[in-house]
């Protein structure tokens, strides 16, 4: 088995629900959501960003508007919408859900193994 493809795999489950949090945070623009994803070692290129916003925002949970650029093109910032922070609050839920699940379990594990190991 491969960890590299687990641990990817991982990743992607919680893309959406990381690029949600930094956006409701407040308007962000892409490469900035890219760097505070890397600050978060959750590294992500803007090959994968740009289609996962464009779906984001074709499902009405964000908006952009576009801003004037002294230094080239014009910039795209986004937001989220109302709808989109009702399906933030559901994905929080889930995650918190499955984190504690998470930590329940490999909890009981870790004190499995030190009661295991004290015999």
């Amino acid at each position: 088995m491969n960890i590299d493809n687990t641990q990817s795999q991982m990743r992607k489950g919680v893309l959406e629900f990381c690029i949600l949090s930094i956006i409701r945070q407040g308007e962000a623009y892409p490469s900035d959501i890219v760097e505070k994803m890397k600050a978060a070692n959750l590294n992500i290129l803007e090959g994968t960003l740009y289609p996962l916003l464009t779906r984001l925002k074709n499902a009405d949970f964000l908006m952009y508007r576009w801003v004037e650029s002294n230094s080239g093109p014009p910039r795209k910032y986004f937001s989220m919408t109302e709808k989109g922070l009702a399906f933030y609050r559901e994905l929080e839920d889930t995650w918190n859900e499955l984190a504690n699940a998470v930590n329940t379990l490999t909890a009981r594990v870790e004190k499995s193994n030190i009661s295991e190991n004290q015999l």
